[in-house]
């Protein structure tokens, strides 16, 4: 059930909140499928719903910077990250505090936990009100295409989550940068709306996520599988025709391309990111055998753009090493 985020909206999701159910909540990259980070049966029941690998963590949400240093240690870098971006779309991996009271669930068993402030002045205020962190992925079945409105999460879900609050379209419409910093180094596990060179300019080098030797990665954050975000419908990237019983999803320019849909006619990047997930959600139709993408440029937003899309189009389990740039030299990782 979609409701206003009226006093009584927000009061009645803090009393489902409260006897362990799973709500929808607005963020301004996507919307959330939220528990609280407590319980370990609300967390258990967010992997329940969207069929999650247990080992994939997942985003801790919290109200503000200073609600941080009960769960885990901040170093100075992530004091600096947090002055500069929180609230807003940056995850950051840390070191779970010894006391730590959020679900090990939660955090995939691992001694990090992922943690955010969001922007979005309703997740704030849901937050605030109900005085506990909050666990929440994505609002949709797991390797699904994530939402980015209160519809998109009713029609993922279905009468599966009691209530979602509406909070409009998200202004970012795609899932938040995820820095690590657990380790020595600074490392990008996931690209978003927050870009390596700003990070770069906070903390000095920060580093890209790959595979050495032939070991599998640790999954230590959402997104870090390789099949993640995927429609139903086989997913064909760089494309530069149309197939018989195919939509083609444009970017700039399409010349005498049939485009279905287009990202962005006019070839920017932010609008392209904002678009995706709701445009890929709309090609994901029976009319359709398959969907082609037009190329997406390797650059600031594109970056994280062609991340979600090489997921969405992957048959392997791990992500692609390649599709991150960066100095790989000094990563161990």
């Amino acid at each position: 059930m979609i409701i206003a985020p009226t006093p009584q909206g927000i009061a009645e999701a803090c009393r489902l909140l409260r006897e362990g159910q799973v709500i929808g909540m607005p963020t301004e990259t996507v919307y959330g499928l939220a528990a609280d980070a407590y319980q370990d049966n609300a967390v258990a029941r967010i992997f329940e719903i969207k069929n999650r690998p247990t080992f994939n963590p997942l985003i801790i949400h919290v109200a503000s910077s200073d609600d941080v240093e009960k769960f885990v240690e901040v170093p100075l870098k992530a004091q600096a990250l947090m002055e500069a971006f929180w609230p807003g779309p940056l995850t950051l991996v840390l070191k779970r505090d010894k006391n730590c009271p959020i679900s090990l669930l939660a955090s995939g068993g691992l001694d990090t936990l992922a943690v955010r402030c969001p922007a979005h002045p309703i997740a704030g205020r849901l937050i605030r009100e109900y005085g506990r962190p909050l666990a929440a992925p994505s609002a949709n079945k797991s390797t699904g295409i994530s939402p980015t409105s209160a519809s998109d999460v009713e029609l993922a879900l279905g009468n599966i989550v009691p209530l979602i609050l509406d909070g409009g379209r998200c202004e970012i419409g795609l899932e938040s940068t995820i820095l690590d910093l657990s380790e020595d180094n600074p490392i990008l596990l996931r690209p978003g709306s927050i870009l390596m060179e700003s990070l770069n300019a906070i903390v000095g080098p920060v580093y890209s996520l790959k595979k050495d030797h032939g070991e599998q990665i640790s999954v230590k954050a959402p997104g870090m599988m390789h099949r993640h975000y995927a429609p139903h419908r086989p997913l064909r990237l760089n494309a530069s025709n149309c197939r018989e019983g195919e939509a083609l999803l444009g970017f700039g320019d399409a010349g005498s391309l049939p485009v279905t849909l287009n990202l962005s006619e006019m070839g920017n990047l932010v609008e392209a990111a904002a678009n995706l997930f709701q445009m890929l959600r709309q090609l994901d139709k029976d009319s359709y055998k398959s969907i082609a993408v037009m190329p997406i440029p390797m650059e600031g937003l594109g970056i994280a753009i062609n991340d979600r899309l090489q997921r969405a189009a992957a048959l392997e389990e791990f992500l692609d090493p390649t599709l991150h740039g960066g100095d790989h030299d000094n990563n161990s990782h």
